[in-house]
């Protein structure tokens, strides 16, 4: 599903009309119309209850006129709410309030809250409510009267679509200016916008559906906008060939340098993950101090054990070997369990300059470039960045509050300065490109805010890697894979028990339902 901005889907609504010459009515005409044909396919017996269309004075307002007129066409009792007066709305709007009006649509002005409180009772009596006050194009807080009426509308218990957006929701952040309108459904026009398939815009957002409105194809798919929100489909086409005749050397081999003393799971569970998305070879580089026992948990990795620095963590007196172990690899997945110091950073710094492989980076990777991100930027090789919102602000040199505020801002922010591939975890994880694409999860759920969780993506991300797989789609197809497991995995222990081995154990059904595939033979 692309995604696009408010200003973007602005400029095709221009272009749709100035040039290429179709009425902004007809426009407007056309969201009203499948919006109503929505509401028809999925409420029908719920519409016959009464519905409440409450209208603002702009072209949010106008698309709501339309939405009433054809459900009263089609015999269900309609009622129009302006919350402003009649003569204060102009333009495409105001001709579709004027027909309304004279095809006998009840539409009662509400100027005022004394207004609002008289008729709150027989507005908020229908079954269906349609939210047609505040469009996309909105900048600061819901306040006074709407801001009443949102409120009235989210406590009513009744089933809401919502025009465009849901009033009050930020396009580009999805962050609500104050309060939001909570709809069971939206429709949408033209494309999807980025900020209703973020996180907490979600929730309000509901079911959401997108409605053809004439904006020609041609010139929306040569629009800026490159966003998307990630489906299936486009993982699965993502994903390398298996041919019948391939052996382990066909399908890479995965370098991970990874843990130290204390800290040797997170090693193991990337490992793991690693060895579940179908690359052919794993090769642990960890800390000789660190390395006791690791066979037998791991069977089927190799090992390469590293001089340490007597604090259990890997030492620069170990890159001529790493050098050794990296020119017979595909890619390298650097970071979890680390540990951190000046000498990891140097280990690392080294590798990202010199490596000539495909790299993910996480966790102590990613705390000790802290402060460094021009190593990264000036990389010869694709290097991926896979970090939480406070390692992420670490690296920006913000704080992780404003990381948040502002989630898709700050993975483009640091996606450029890295010149990287970013994933910025988190619910609705985003995985941004140095030219500012930004790619939104789906998938996912709120058991795998657990430990290990992103270390198994970091293994996962660096199989793919090391099978030829770019680093974008790398990415953005890990982040997806991963969080499917997570929620086939939470099918079976639920939520609250999930952990992050059973991530990994579900891994094989997330890649079936993805590929449509069964048990390879």
């Amino acid at each position: 599903m692309r995604l696009c901005d408010a200003e973007t889907m602005r400029g095709l609504d221009r272009h749709a009309i100035e040039e290429v010459g179709i009425p902004g009515v007809v426009l407007m005409e056309n969201a009203g119309r499948g919006t109503a044909e929505l509401m028809r396919a999925a409420w029908d017996t719920h519409l016959a209850e009464g519905v409440t269309v409450l209208c603002g004075r702009g072209n949010n307002g106008g698309d709501g006129f339309v939405v009433a007129r054809h459900l009263h066409n089609w015999g269900y009792p309609v009622r129009a709410y302006l919350f402003s007066r009649g003569d204060r709305v102009s333009g495409d709007a105001a001709v579709n309030l004027a027909a309304a009006i004279r095809m006998g649509i009840p539409v009662q002005e509400v100027p005022d809250e004394a207004a609002w409180e008289a008729v709150r009772l027989e507005a908020l009596g229908a079954r269906v409510l349609v939210d047609a006050l505040l469009g996309t194009g909105l900048r600061s807080d819901v306040r006074g009267l709407l801001r009443k009426v949102v409120e009235d509308v989210n406590a009513s218990g009744r089933l809401v679509m919502a025009v465009d957006i849901p009033s009050g929701l930020d396009t580009a952040t999805g962050r609500p200016h104050g309060v939001a309108v909570r709809a069971d459904m939206t429709a949408t026009y033209g494309l999807a916008k980025l900020g209703q398939v973020l996180e907490p815009a979600v929730a309000h957002v509901g079911e959401l559906h997108v409605v053809d409105i004439s904006i020609p194809r041609e010139k929306a798919e040569q629009g800026p906008t490159h966003d998307r929100l990630v489906e299936a489909e486009e993982v699965a086409l993502s994903l390398p060939d298996r041919p019948f005749d391939g052996h382990k050397g066909t399908f890479g081999h995965l370098c991970v340098l990874a843990g130290s003393v204390g800290k040797v799971g997170a090693a193991v569970l990337a490992c793991h993950a690693a060895l579940r998305s179908g690359v052919g070879l794993v090769t642990l580089a960890i800390p000789r101090s660190a390395a006791p026992f690791l066979s037998s948990l791991m069977p089927e990795v190799m090992l390469d054990l590293l001089e340490d620095d007597g604090h259990g963590h890997v030492s620069p007196v170990s890159i001529p070997r790493l050098e050794e172990i990296l020119a017979h690899r595909t890619a390298v997945a650097v970071g979890p369990g680390l540990s951190t110091g000046d000498g990891v950073r140097e280990v690392l710094e080294h590798l990202i300059r010199n490596a000539g492989l495909p790299m993910v980076v996480d966790a102590d990777g990613l705390n000790v470039l802290a402060g460094h991100l021009d190593v990264v930027a000036e990389a010869g090789t694709p290097v991926i960045l896979t970090p939480h919102p406070g390692e992420a602000s670490r690296l920006l040199e913000t704080s992780t509050a404003e990381v948040q505020a502002d989630r898709v801002g700050a993975v483009r922010t640091l996606a450029a300065r890295a010149r990287s591939v970013v994933v910025l975890k988190g619910a609705r994880t985003l995985t941004a490109t140095e030219g500012g694409r930004v790619s939104v999860n789906p998938t996912g759920n709120a058991g795998m805010a657990t430990g290990g969780a992103g270390d198994v993506l970091t293994g996962l991300i660096g199989g793919l890697l090391a099978q030829g797989v770019d680093a974008e789609d790398a990415a953005v197809s890990g982040v997806y894979l991963h969080g499917l497991a997570g929620d086939l995995a939470a099918e079976v222990t639920g939520g609250r028990a999930l952990a992050a081995g059973d991530l990994i154990d579900a891994l094989g059904a997330a890649f079936q339902a993805v590929t449509g595939e069964g048990e390879e033979v």
